[in-house]
């Protein structure tokens, strides 16, 4: 490869700031927010409020920019889904059992056919996450929003022993489930690298059946499933593998994370790494490339985690301060 080659290599080279999402800059401004609020958040997932024999404990997030694939392709029927899982896998990051829901979607002008989309897949999961929808507010603001957006906040209960400790320790094996795409993170990265030179409506070319939009529009898959065996098992901590990619795991303590058998990135994190001349290390810092949960647990009660799921062995804990994952040093 000539010098002029590895310029235009690098010229080409896509990466999430560059696209406008600054994970460390946004993590930064969380910071500084909770700070100036004199807030202590007491677990990495959700806010916790003591109501005597257990904890109240809450989460907000959004689709975030996933919403604009919908809107590309006019569909709107997952995104629902999405919305919900954002906010329960969250909860269930924490040790805690999501009870209700409200969301709010704020809207340039109003359209019956989007928002009955919207609360089909609201619906979906709600429904499999055994959670009730306790209202929500729809906000006509043409001169805030073009287009829509969608967000929402989920509340949970746990007793005061249920709460995960957050900490991993050292000899620790982690045990990983599976994503089923890209989940509802790193969109404005995905969007960019595919829509260089395609379409949404254009086929994607691992799955000629569907199109590139609707691969991109898999709804989030929902963890909710796993808070009973992480209690049977004596889970220490987990790690929701969202914003910030495999750094995620970062967040159950100081430790190296040794990540030796992972769950095979789906075709569609290789379509965007080679559509968006991506580097292998900003696909783990973005996306959570085939696995989207994470739990660390006594090695001698893993199997039986295994068993009880549809987990896996994915490696372990040692001393250290960095994630260890198919040859790249993240930290």
């Amino acid at each position: 490869m000539t010098d002029t080659d590895d310029e235009r290599t690098e010229a080409d080279r896509l990466t999430y700031a560059e696209t406008g999402v600054d994970i460390e800059a946004s993590e930064d401004a969380t910071a500084a927010l909770l700070e100036a609020f004199g807030s202590d958040l007491t677990t990495e997932y959700a806010g916790l409020i003591d109501i005597g024999d257990r904890y109240l404990a809450l989460a907000t997030d959004g689709v975030g920019t996933k919403l604009m694939v919908a809107e590309a392709i006019e569909d709107f029927s997952t995104i629902g889904i999405d919305c919900i899982a954002m906010n329960v896998n969250d909860l269930v990051a924490a040790g805690v059992e999501p009870i209700a829901f409200v969301d709010y979607l704020a809207i340039d002008e109003p359209d019956d056919d989007l928002t009955n989309e919207i609360g089909e897949g609201l619906a979906v999961g709600l429904e499999e996450s055994d959670m009730t929808l306790l209202g929500g507010e729809t906000a006509v603001m043409p001169d805030v929003i073009n287009g829509f957006d969608l967000a929402g906040t989920c509340a949970g209960l746990a007793g005061k022993d249920e709460i995960l400790a957050g900490e991993a320790d050292v000899g620790d094996v982690l045990v990983g489930f599976a994503s089923n795409g890209v989940h509802s993170n790193g969109l404005t990265l995905a969007r960019e690298a595919v829509t260089r030179n395609h379409e949404y409506t254009d086929a994607f070319p691992h799955d000629t059946d569907r199109s590139i939009g609707e691969e991109l529009l898999r709804p989030t898959r929902l963890y909710t499933d796993l808070l009973e065996p992480m209690r049977d098992h004596g889970i220490r901590a987990a790690a929701h593998i969202t914003g910030g990619g495999w750094t995620n795991l970062l967040r159950m303590g100081d430790n190296e994370y040794v990540i030796e058998n992972p769950f095979p990135a789906q075709p569609i994190f290789e379509f965007v790494q080679e559509e968006g001349n991506v580097t292998d290390e900003e696909m783990h810092r973005t996306f959570n490339m085939g696995t989207g949960f994470v739990v660390a647990l006594p090695e001698e009660r893993a199997d039986d985690l295994v068993a009880d799921t549809d987990g896996q062995v994915i490696g372990h804990v040692e001393d250290g301060d960095s994630v260890e994952i198919r040859g790249l040093s993240l930290s």
